[in-house]
């Protein structure tokens, strides 16, 4: 990679880091939903994961996954640090694979990310507080579909607008 595209890839992963964190910390504000499950969030800040796993790779993604895992550590404690972190290191992969290695589109990778993203908490919520964790799979399954979507449309209205400030795809 040349000096040029490498200050584009670390400017685009700096943007992209402080956006995970912005949309992070917004959701963070959000009041419980009833009927939604407990932490429960939008995911908005998985937007900035999705850009990253297409437009930079699977590095990069994990890089933001993990941030914001670390940014959860810090802002809202252990538990939802493990959560986040889970999540993201499974949603990532993901995410990924769905954009970067088959025709589908953004939107099948958004729900994808959230249901992936959704079955690793689940897994940690299990290790964390018991088998009583599975129960709040039905409503996970729902919330990761609809906020799945969401995310999907907002990184396909947006994906053009960075490929053409930032370029294409890195392999």
């Amino acid at each position: 990679m040349d000096k040029k595209n490498a200050a584009k890839h670390a400017a685009l992963c700096g943007l992209l880091g402080a956006l995970a964190l912005s949309l992070s910390y917004l959701e963070g504000l959000l009041p419980p939903l009833p009927g939604i499950p407990p932490g429960a969030k939008p995911g908005l800040s998985n937007l900035a994961v999705l850009a990253a796993a297409d437009l930079l790779g699977l590095p990069a993604a994990l890089s933001l996954a993990v941030l914001k895992g670390g940014f959860a550590f810090l802002t809202r404690g252990v538990t939802p640090g493990i959560m986040s972190l889970s999540g993201g290191l499974l949603s990532a992969p993901a995410m990924t694979l769905i954009l970067r290695k088959t025709k589908l589109s953004p939107l099948f990778a958004g729900v994808t990310g959230a249901l992936a993203h959704n079955a690793a908490q689940l897994a940690a919520a299990r290790f964390l507080t018991g088998p009583a964790a599975w129960g709040y799979a039905p409503g996970m399954l729902l919330l990761g579909v609809v906020s799945g979507l969401l995310t999907g449309a907002c990184f396909s209205g947006i994906s053009a607008v960075l490929e053409k400030a930032f370029g294409h795809r890195t392999p």
